[in-house]
């Protein structure tokens, strides 16, 4: 195998790894955005995991799984909305509580499934395809246009996000009660419809992400299947400045880190696991170090992130 041939199936296998946590990136975004941080991704994506598992494997119907996957995302979501928009709860302690639900849940339910694999019906849904035209290009069609449905939905969920936060008044409006609720809330906008809606839609995209990782990337059930993706996912959200379109280069560049550990023994290269393991981690926490230095009105949080709204306190 050339050099070439080589970096291309290594960033084709990046897309791939890094497409989970694009779908939890951008449903965190969608979450800050709304003025809430919600720390509870880790937990809804292996919500999100074990149900679309299950679901795969009670009816051999990708879709039912991937709705069910983000059924439960969504309900994780729910949970953290009741709490800390209805009750305005501590959203940072309400997150950290929805993870370690969602992973005694994900360990609970998966107890039974330990060892099973995902149907074949199942699996041929997301068999690569190469897209008519774009899949020919030379170098960048084996990257980018011959992957899975979910990698093409990926793209297309990015650019949607985008569009819909910088390009329409719902969007406007979004920006606007993550920024100031009390603003927004003078201005007849429905801080609380607003914050639900999105909340739950984050959710419901956290979950698609575990889907992909136990449907497609293993695809067999796992304990603890996100292996820390939610964690990475929740950092990527301030590496991306709140852009759904800085969170796919973000997304797919982890993707690349996480997958690199295999090429590298594969060159018989003499690296410790552990070091290998620990590098994506090490990389985030570096990547935040410099975030902190680079500090602008641009690349600032929504100033209403993690503050409770109360309209009696106007």
């Amino acid at each position: 195998m050339t050099t070439t041939m080589a970096i291309v199936f290594f960033l084709q296998a990046a897309l791939v790894s890094g497409t989970p946590l694009l779908f939890a990136t951008l449903g965190e975004i969608i979450t800050e955005r709304a003025g809430n941080l919600n720390l509870g991704v880790e937990g809804m994506m292996l919500m999100g995991a074990v149900s679309g598992f299950a679901v795969s494997l009670f009816t051999q119907n990708a879709w039912y799984a991937l709705f069910a996957a983000m059924l439960a995302g969504a309900a994780g979501a729910l949970i953290y909305a009741v709490l800390t928009v209805s009750l305005r709860a501590n959203q940072v302690v309400t997150g950290l509580t929805l993870t370690i639900f969602g992973t005694g849940l994900s360990g609970f339910l998966g107890q039974r499934m330990m060892g099973e694999v995902v149907p074949e019906a199942v699996k041929l849904v997301f068999k690569p395809v190469s897209l008519p035209v774009l899949g020919d290009i030379p170098y960048l069609g084996p990257i980018f246009f011959q992957q899975d449905p979910l990698v093409y939905l990926g793209y297309v969920t990015a650019i949607v996000a985008g569009l819909y936060l910088y390009r329409t008044r719902l969007g406007l409006n979004l920006r606007a009660v993550g920024e100031n609720a009390a603003a927004a809330d003078a201005a007849s906008i429905n801080v609380s419809l607003y914050k639900y809606v999105h909340i739950l839609l984050g959710g419901a995209l956290c979950g698609l992400g575990g889907a992909y990782l136990s449907l497609v990337y293993i695809p067999a059930w796992q304990e603890n299947v996100t292996a820390g993706r939610g964690w990475i996912a929740v950092a990527l959200v301030i590496f991306a400045t709140w852009n759904p379109y800085r969170a796919l280069v973000g997304s797919y560049l982890f993707g690349g880190l996480d997958i690199i550990g295999f090429r590298i023994q594969g060159t018989g290269f003499p690296v410790s696991q552990y070091m290998i393991d620990m590098l994506p981690y090490l990389v985030t926490i570096l990547i935040l170090v410099v975030v902190s230095f680079r500090k602008s009105k641009e690349n600032a949080p929504p100033k209403g992130l993690g503050i409770p709204y109360f309209r009696e306190e106007r």
